[in-house]
């Protein structure tokens, strides 16, 4: 079955550009080349992965994802100007699930693509559940809930959060929890996994005050267990 997907970018002749390429690599592109046409269209209509550039005409990129992430998880990706670090930090902080600078590679979106809906599916085929201390991540529902509430994630943070509770007491470095989270090397002065891990921190922070995730400098991150506890699967 392709997997659908959705460009959201004003550059008409590169979404035919991309369409092209990836319809050729099995894919099911539609696009739309306007913000808030996109967020409508995205309330009745699921796909399996959105390509969202940042500069769109009426409703700017950063505004449509956060209005995606109010209903729904489905992963996205950013395209951003070349050499801007400010716009993918923020985009990861409100919610994207990776990056490429424009102009892209098509064959590299290809490739970003794969890595993120292949996670996604070997998680659902991994162990169904897993329980570290008070939380609970359903790998068959992508549903993750602390002492019984539900924790909103997207696809990158749930996955990051399922590589540290797997390994939960032991430190997990930087590149190998890129390549198991978001399906990639860890690329020079890439802040990827540290935004993940500080939205982590913040939306595990509103359900504890406990500090979860430790990070260990210049090596990677810990998930630690409560004095006492332990971890499930």
């Amino acid at each position: 079955m392709e997997n659908g997907i959705l460009i959201i970018d004003d550059d008409q002749e590169l979404c035919r550009l991309l369409s092209d390429f990836l319809e050729l690599e099995g894919f099911s592109v539609a696009a739309i080349h306007d913000g808030a046409d996109a967020i409508e269209h995205c309330k009745n209509h699921e796909y399996d992965a959105l390509v969202l550039d940042v500069m769109l005409p009426r409703v700017q990129g950063f505004d449509v994802l956060r209005k995606l992430r109010e209903f729904t998880a489905v992963p996205v990706i950013m395209l951003t100007a070349r050499g801007e670090d400010t716009d993918r930090i923020v985009g990861l902080e409100m919610g994207a699930d990776d990056y490429l600078p424009k102009p892209c590679n098509p064959r590299e979106l290809a490739a970003r693509l794969r890595a993120i809906l292949r996670r996604s599916d070997q998680g659902q085929r991994s162990a169904a559940q897993l329980q570290v201390d008070d939380i609970e991540l359903d790998r068959s529902r992508r549903s993750v809930s602390v002492n019984g509430e539900s924790l909103k994630l997207t696809t990158a943070e749930f996955n990051v959060l399922s590589v540290l509770l797997e390994n939960a007491g032991e430190v997990v470095n930087k590149e190998l929890l890129s390549q198991k989270a978001l399906g990639r090397a860890l690329m020079a002065y890439d802040r990827s996994i540290d935004v993940h891990v500080s939205n982590l921190r913040k939306k595990l922070s509103a359900h504890d005050s406990e500090e979860r995730i430790t990070n260990i400098r210049g090596v990677g991150y810990q998930f630690t267990l409560r004095e006492g506890g332990a971890g499930s699967s």
